[in-house]
């Protein structure tokens, strides 16, 4: 882990203070091409009304709008969320080549915490990093869903 990974991860807590700002639960993705931030994504489910606004999926998106094509191989992708099975599927098949994420999901991060999609048989496995700014993107979290439960009380 370095500074770079570091700047880009908190490039990606401010896309997902964005979110938490519209209420979403607060994940945010940064992609990154040789240095250049080429795409950048936040959690948008509820407001877009759709299952696939994951931050993921809208960095990827960018990234591929940005650069005129789909093989990201030279490109890392910051995410403030271990990321679930439809977008380990996504960055697989882009051809990611680094994916560091800050906070564990439990229950539903599939880069180590419920399952690896890297220990699977498929095309392509990217790098991954864990844990950078852990506790910064655990943060983030934790305080939307605290001030979610003391809300709903009220």
């Amino acid at each position: 882990m370095g500074f770079d990974d570091e700047y880009y991860m908190s490039l990606a807590l401010l896309q997902a203070q964005k979110a938490a700002d519209m209420g979403e639960v607060p994940v945010g993705a940064v992609a990154v091409w040789e240095g250049q931030v080429v795409g950048v994504g936040y959690n948008r489910r509820e407001t877009g009304k759709h299952a696939l606004a994951h931050a993921e999926l809208e960095a990827i998106d960018a990234a591929c709008r940005s650069l005129g094509g789909w093989r990201l191989h030279k490109c890392d992708l910051y995410v403030t969320l271990e990321p679930c099975p439809m977008c380990c599927g996504a960055i697989i098949n882009a051809r990611i080549r680094r994916v560091i994420y800050g906070a564990r999901d439990p229950k539903a991060g599939c880069l180590g915490s419920v399952c690896d999609f890297c220990q699977l048989p498929f095309n392509h496995k990217p790098e991954i990093i864990a844990g950078v700014m852990e506790t910064e993107c655990s943060r983030i979290l934790s305080e939307f869903f605290r001030d979610l439960r003391k809300n709903r009380g009220k």
